[in-house]
């Protein structure tokens, strides 16, 4: 009998409740996809930030890891700061997923037809890895002991007129190398006045094997979990200065922590406005069912059995119009990722029940106007009063 009256409830004010289900499953639609990108945004604003480039530089403590060797113009041979043996074995002992890239550097004044070219020695296959914004005519590098090619930035190729499959003779303190261009860097910075090549021949030519300038590192994760693992390298790297760049994950964080603010500043707007209407919905649906409530109750109907059956009919419209709205949510979050992100949102199925639950209890809390049935006296009604 219970769920015959729910049916015919249901069945009997077709507009009415068709307005509220429509205003439940908009504002699930809408949170459905605020949480979809919620639980998906730390990687998505991760893989954007990572077109920034490195975030953690390990140097020495000197602070020269980032000076290019200028006493190879005078003659005087290049530096020594740190060992890449040692750096490498390091970071493999703190291996961890959240790494994108990782690269040593060396950097020397080579000389071409005696004019002086800056030499980027480094791992050339974490290049692309390490600056995803690289536009590059040719060949990519893909082996990092490929010691017959090299990569020209555009500044440097426009200057010695080269292009993909030329030759290029440089030469350093009296030792020399040919390579062929594979490639011409685009970079719009210093990189296009540079020539990258794997890290042996840079050191081979410099006479300095095993010795790196400083290292770079891309980590994805939030500010806190890059000064964590940064702290930890620093840790097994006494000598070495490890330290991430502020600008660069501060921005991270900060941005993070605002958009996840934003959204849950968002769903509780949106659980407020999708509660009001519902509450608007019931308060017309209560003065309706006067006479309805009226007659359960000269026939019998106690008041508990009476405010469950209309709690369940506000139920099933919350969960109806949930489950509905969460399908249009994942829809809604794919389209928003392809248009911020570039890229489709990762559907969350554990949204669904969340979801549900969420537009059930707003649901229960528009249907307070249905207590005011509680008071409606039998005699009132069957007199027509």
């Amino acid at each position: 009998m219970f769920w015959r009256l729910l049916r015919q409830m249901l069945r009997g004010n077709r507009g009415r409740l068709t307005v509220a289900l429509i205003a439940v499953t908009s504002g699930a639609a809408v949170i459905s996809a605020l949480l979809n990108l919620q639980f998906d945004i730390e990687r998505k604003l991760t893989q954007e930030f990572r077109t920034l480039g490195a975030n953690i530089v390990i140097a020495p403590k000197s602070g020269a890891s980032a000076a290019v060797a200028g006493q190879a113009d005078s003659g005087a041979p290049a530096p020594v700061l740190m060992s890449e043996s040692q750096v490498e074995t390091s970071l493999a002992s703190e291996e961890t997923p959240d790494v994108v890239a990782s690269a040593p550097f060396l950097f020397i004044v080579a000389r071409k037809d005696g004019s002086p070219v800056v030499m980027a020695g480094t791992w050339l296959d974490e290049s692309s890895k390490l600056n995803p914004t690289w536009k590059l005519e040719g060949a990519r590098i893909t082996s990092r002991d490929d010691a017959a090619h090299c990569l020209v930035g555009r500044n440097v190729a426009q200057r010695f007129q080269l292009n993909p499959g030329s030759e290029i003779d440089l030469g350093y303190l009296g030792r020399e190398t040919q390579l062929h261009v594979a490639g011409i860097i685009d970079s719009g910075a210093a990189e296009d006045n540079q020539i990258f090549v794997n890290l042996p021949v840079a050191q081979k030519l410099a006479g300095q094997p095993d010795d790196i300038g400083f290292w770079q590192m891309s980590v994805s994760g939030t500010a806190a979990s890059i000064g964590k693992y940064a702290a930890r390298v620093g840790a097994s790297l006494p000598g070495y200065d490890v330290r991430p760049i502020r600008q660069v994950t501060e921005a991270e964080g900060n941005l993070l922590d605002r958009t996840r603010l934003l959204i849950v500043l968002m769903v509780i707007l949106i659980l407020s406005l999708t509660a009001l209407c519902v509450l608007a919905t019931m308060a017309a649906l209560a003065m309706e069912r006067r006479e309805e409530v009226g007659l359960m109750k000269a026939l019998g109907g106690s008041i508990s059995r009476i405010v469950s059956l209309l709690l369940a009919e506000v139920s099933v419209l919350g969960a109806a119009g949930g489950l509905i709205g969460s399908v249009c949510g994942v829809l809604l979050a794919q389209w928003m990722g392809r248009r911020v992100f570039g890229t489709s949102i990762t559907p969350r199925w554990d949204i669904f029940p969340l979801t549900i639950a969420l537009m059930v209890g707003v649901a229960l809390a528009g249907a307070l106007p249905l207590r005011l049935l509680g008071k409606v006296k039998p005699a009132v009604i069957l007199r027509g009063e």
